[in-house]
């Protein structure tokens, strides 16, 4: 099978959701919605917790967070398909395609830690008031924000200096709307082992490790919860 140099790719072609024509202005309209949506639902929120003081939370720090990084995702893939799809071209630039994936996987990652924050957060208040706001001081709230955003940063990067090694061949159809990591290495000719390896480790850990955390927090919680409706009883 013919090889295409990695620096000599020009495009991935994205097939996105369908290619009948006359579902593009209906897939047009309703993703044109659900990002303007998107985007003005959590820019309220940051702006009405920017502008209140009694919002000034961790709660809603985090939350305001996390709408941030809510926006940046939906704008690293859907503004491109709904270019692609008003231009009827299916193009994605090498470059562009790396990129995408470099910061759809920092702000994915990001929102995951930020979600086990909320959770912890939520544990913190309910399991021991009193020392809410002594626990969720700014600078524990930003020791929290800080490391994750530099390990989704450092995890993002990663992953596509590895997919920088890879030759890829001729055919380079991307069944998405986006450039998505493991349709991207199914495209390469060149093994992808470590890839696939890394990839398969890092969603275990991290996404895992996160999961398990918001899992346990919220049990918990949930149990001292009861225990004290109960005792009331």
């Amino acid at each position: 099978m013919k090889l295409e140099n990695k620096t000599d790719i020009a495009e991935f072609l994205l097939l996105g959701l369908s290619e009948n024509p006359e579902l593009q202005p209906l897939l047009f309209g309703l993703f044109l919605t659900v990002y303007l949506a998107t985007l003005l639902g959590n820019l309220f929120i940051i702006l009405a917790v920017s502008s209140d003081s009694h919002l000034h939370t961790p709660m809603y720090f985090f939350l305001s967070n996390l709408s941030f990084s809510d926006i940046c995702f939906s704008t690293t893939t859907v503004p491109e398909m709904l270019v692609n799809i008003q231009t009827q071209s299916k193009s994605s630039s090498y470059t562009g395609c790396l990129t995408q994936i470099c910061f759809g996987l920092a702000f994915a990652g990001l929102e995951n830690c930020l979600l086990a924050a909320l959770a912890y957060d939520r544990y913190v208040a309910i399991c021991q008031p009193l020392r809410y706001t002594v626990i969720m001081n700014p600078c524990f709230r930003g020791l929290l924000i800080l490391p994750s955003l530099f390990i989704s940063i450092m995890n993002a990067l990663l992953h596509s200096l590895m997919v920088l090694h890879l030759s890829f061949c001729i055919d380079l159809e991307i069944p998405h709307f986006f450039c998505e990591p493991g349709q991207v290495l199914k495209l390469a000719c060149s093994d992808t082992l470590i890839n696939n390896i890394l990839e398969f480790f890092v969603t275990s850990v991290w996404g895992g490790v996160t999961l398990l955390g918001i899992i346990f927090l919220h049990s918990n919680f949930l149990l001292h919860y009861s225990s004290i409706s109960w005792r009331k009883v």
